[in-house]
């Protein structure tokens, strides 16, 4: 992850520019995040928070959500667009939350630069830091087999939405609602889950 550190803090700048608003969040993504965080009693992490639009959109909807992110210039946007919201420097990898204290984590094309090999492991971390029925929801790239491609920042990875469920199954997720979206020749195919904890 230290090379996704570096390869986003290389253009942060650029990235807020095009993304750091919630407006360009497509509205059928808002509204999928809105149903299942949204009003949330408890702690929500949005972890990959980047510039922080979607953590700030979660708190107008009155959620506790908290932004995490490995880039310090993200964050210190952040802090300073939104500035009633907390957001701190982290990774997803190792939260530093006790064990079952999460009601929500958002994870918005933020595990997309984890090797295959790497995301049960980031799986079983967002499991431990969630209490019991707790929700998870996820944006990813979407397609046919699981594959890297040349993101326009660093490497990155498609996964079919069939098979991300089931790695979130095996981690203790039951999926709840997805939503599917093809590319237009601007925009990749992709793909969101909502989940909830399932078992202890």
């Amino acid at each position: 992850m230290q090379q996704v550190r570096q390869a986003y803090a290389s253009v942060a700048e650029l990235y807020i520019e095009l993304f750091g608003t919630s407006q360009k969040v497509h509205p059928d993504d808002l509204a999928l995040i809105g149903r299942h965080l949204g009003g949330r009693p408890g702690t929500v992490l949005d972890l990959g928070c980047g510039p922080g639009h979607i953590t700030g959109h979660l708190r107008s909807l009155g959620v506790d959500a908290v932004g995490i992110d490995l880039v310090p210039e993200f964050i210190a946007h952040a802090r300073t667009t939104h500035s009633t919201g907390r957001y701190h420097l982290g990774s997803m990898e190792s939260l530093d939350v006790a064990d079952h204290s999460v009601a929500g984590i958002l994870a918005w094309y933020s595990l997309i630069h984890f090797p295959p090999q790497s995301l049960d492991g980031v799986l079983a971390e967002f499991r431990r830091a969630m209490a019991p029925a707790a929700t998870l929801v996820l944006g990813h790239f979407d397609g046919d087999e699981v594959a890297a491609f040349d993101h326009k920042v660093t490497t990155a990875y498609r996964w079919p939405v069939d098979e991300l469920s089931q790695r979130l199954a095996r981690a203790g997720f039951a999926e709840v609602e997805r939503l599917r979206r093809p590319g237009d020749g601007t925009q990749r195919p992709h793909a969101a889950i909502a989940a909830i904890t399932t078992g202890d």
